[in-house]
């Protein structure tokens, strides 16, 4: 867990975003916890939030993908 300040975290978005890749980032406000910032696979795996067949259908380039038989059918 990395705590990072909000003045430090207006001053350097970019970096604090990096950071949130690896690990949540609690950013405090006067010393005090306020937000957390953290990557949308820790999110989705925290709220229990699972892809479904539509969602991955609608990536970019799913239609290029090409399957065999045995590829669809999990084999």
């Amino acid at each position: 867990m990395k705590l990072v300040s909000s003045r430090e975290f207006n001053q350097d978005v970019s970096a604090v975003k990096r950071l949130a890749r690896s690990e949540p980032v609690f950013i405090t406000d006067r010393g005090r916890p306020t937000h957390v910032l953290m990557s949308i696979q820790d999110f989705r795996r925290f709220s229990g939030e699972r892809d479904n067949i539509l969602d991955l259908l609608a990536w970019p380039g799913a239609d290029q993908v090409a399957l065999t038989p045995a590829d669809r059918w999990g084999r």
